[in-house]
């Protein structure tokens, strides 16, 4: 049966049916984390979100190419186009070459994902291999005429392109209006004709490490720049998905929108998907705020938030467990509910190989309806947590068999296993941990080791803390202190 997916399209604030631009292919760019410092909850899920498109999307047949960035330059502090870039400023804490930190954080990215069971993208381009692309994307837009030179540095003449075009602020609804009496004033935004233009390509300063040639100035592009240039490249423009946070709506995709439109005349792509934050106490969770917790702290319970490890796969349960579409609060209940509640599932799942099925034609409803009910949630605009409540009816039936309390056809025990196998497994990415290689058991008993020995350090029994860190490494980990505490890495 042909399944027809509605996908809620942000730009129309509407759900669409799902219309590729090329029969049986789809193109879905995603913006992927600024490698600077490690993931946290709060870039996990955007990559389950899309895991979980990407999965489906292949599941009904599409040959899917995702495009997911990693941003290793032109992202700086404010988000806007002053301060330091982000990744330069940890280097020169650090005392590193900026490339040595965003390798050693994509790296650290790469293996967090695995653990979460997120499948790499197609394509992984990285915004400091495309410098070319993105100086061509600048000079297509100035000669538009929607960018000036300004000391060096090139804007995007906002209120020019929104004269011509009306468009500015369509994604997020914002207005310019509104925009002038809120920008914040920052440093260097005299060189703007307008405080909400926004930099195509930044001069850099004497003190900036990262810089490239162009024909304005030695600098390096701005944030946006990137995502435009990349898209086009890897997709065509205009391609059929564009993903990420909402936290990006504004400025990032809105710019990103006004670029291709200046310089190609058309939008970059059909739909718009955002995924909705993770919160603390209400409060957006990241890296700037401060409030941020690692994923590597989720899996060994070192933070001071956490009152336990929690698996990898606990954590993506516990992110499709909501709509992707509504915000998710973090706390250790929800945390403990969606670990027990993936518990019960594979538990069913398991009690279906004890279960001796009666000869016969399928005799269950509920269960020849299930495989359905499930596509129509997912057909929903990816409505996870519907397919995880009839998951969990048909774990109830299950059970209720498994203790004798109900036959069930062994056509409905081979159909059940389907369902799990296709919904469960395979499009949602969950993945039995009691069978794979006892990471948790690993992480736990590695934090009551870096536990002892910061007690040893706290003491002053540099013997002790020397011998573990030493035994530790050769055993083949590594031991890296740091102001939080201890970390390690095979």
């Amino acid at each position: 049966m042909e399944q027809q997916l509605l996908i809620y399209n942000t730009l129309s604030r509407q759900k669409e049916l799902f219309r590729p631009l090329t029969e049986g292919r789809v193109g879905m760019y995603v913006c992927g984390p600024t490698v600077y410092g490690d993931g946290h909850l709060g870039h996990a899920r955007p990559a389950i979100t899309f895991d979980v498109v990407y999965r489906y999307l292949q599941h009904l047949g599409y040959k899917v190419r995702y495009v997911r960035n990693i941003t290793d330059v032109g992202h700086l502090e404010h988000d806007a186009d002053e301060g330091e870039d982000k990744i330069a400023k940890k280097a020169r804490l650090e005392q590193l070459e900026p490339m040595e930190v965003a390798q050693h954080y994509t790296n650290r990215y790469h293996a967090a994902m695995e653990r979460l069971n997120v499948l790499p993208p197609s394509i992984e381009p990285h915004a400091s291999g495309h410098i070319m692309e993105q100086i061509a994307l600048v000079q297509q837009i100035l000669d538009a005429g929607y960018a000036y030179v300004s000391n060096g540095s090139v804007y995007f003449d906002v209120r020019k392109y929104q004269e011509n075009t009306h468009k500015y602020g369509q994604l997020s609804g914002r207005v310019i209006d509104e925009m002038l009496a809120t920008t914040r004033e920052l440093d260097g935004q005299d060189e703007k004709h307008f405080s909400g233009d926004f930099a195509l390509w930044k001069k850099a300063s004497p003190e900036h490490i990262m810089r490239w040639p162009s024909p304005w100035s030695d600098g390096f592009p701005g944030w946006h720049a990137e995502c435009t240039a990349m898209g086009a490249k890897y997709l065509g423009s205009p391609f059929d998905i564009h993903g990420g946070g909402m936290d990006l709506l504004f400025p990032h995709h809105e710019s990103e929108i006004a670029q291709c439109v200046a310089s190609t005349g058309h939008a970059p792509c059909r739909y718009w998907m955002h995924n909705n934050m993770i919160t603390i106490n209400g409060q957006k969770m990241g890296k700037s705020l401060g409030n941020f917790i690692t994923l590597d702290e989720f899996f060994t319970g070192s933070h001071k938030l956490l009152t336990q490890a929690y698996s990898p796969m606990t954590i993506r349960f516990f992110i499709l467990q909501a709509h992707y579409r509504s915000t998710v609060d973090f706390s250790n209940e929800a945390l403990q509910a969606a670990e027990k509640g993936f518990a019960k599932l594979m538990e069913a799942y398991k009690a279906l190989g004890r279960i001796t099925g009666t000869s016969g034609a399928s005799n269950d409803i509920v269960v020849s309806g299930l495989r359905q009910k499930c596509y129509d949630a997912m057909n929903d605009d990816f409505a996870t947590p519907t397919v995880i409540s009839h998951l969990f009816e048909a774990a109830k039936i299950i059970n209720s068999a498994a203790d004798g309390k109900q036959k069930l056809a062994q056509a409905d025990i081979d159909e059940l296993k389907g369902v799990f196998d296709t919904f469960l497994f395979d499009i949602l990415g969950m993945k039995d941990e009691s069978s794979s290689d006892n990471t948790a058991l690993i992480d736990g008993l590695m934090k009551i080791i870096l536990d002892i020995r910061a007690t040893a350090k706290a003491n002053k029994d540099w013997t002790t803390s020397d011998k573990i860190r030493d035994a530790l490494n050769a055993a083949g980990v590594t031991v890296k202190d740091g102001k939080d505490g201890a970390t390690y890495s095979y």
